[in-house]
């Protein structure tokens, strides 16, 4: 199991469109990858639980990968996270 804490930075929070951009990109694993927020946690693959999760600004959300191919789906999405969020 991978995973990495994150504090949101996008003024915005985690709102539709990078939600469905971070849908996309966590689909691209076989893994499970859960986020968490304030003791709430959704499928990183389905769009309304993340969104049901609403992480604003300054939220810390943690992300958890396990499965077959976690080292590289917890790098890229730290890396997704820090480029987009």
């Amino acid at each position: 199991m991978k995973e990495f804490s994150y504090s949101i930075r996008d003024e915005m929070g985690i709102h539709a469109r990078p939600a469905g951009m971070l849908v996309k990109e966590a689909k691209k694993y076989d893994s499970s990858i859960i986020i968490s927020r304030n003791g709430q946690s959704a499928d990183l693959k389905k769009l309304f639980a993340i969104m049901q999760l609403a992480a604003k600004q300054g939220d810390k959300v943690r992300v958890t990968v396990e499965g077959k191919d976690e080292e590289i789906a917890a790098a890229s999405l730290e890396r997704f996270f820090q480029k987009n969020l």
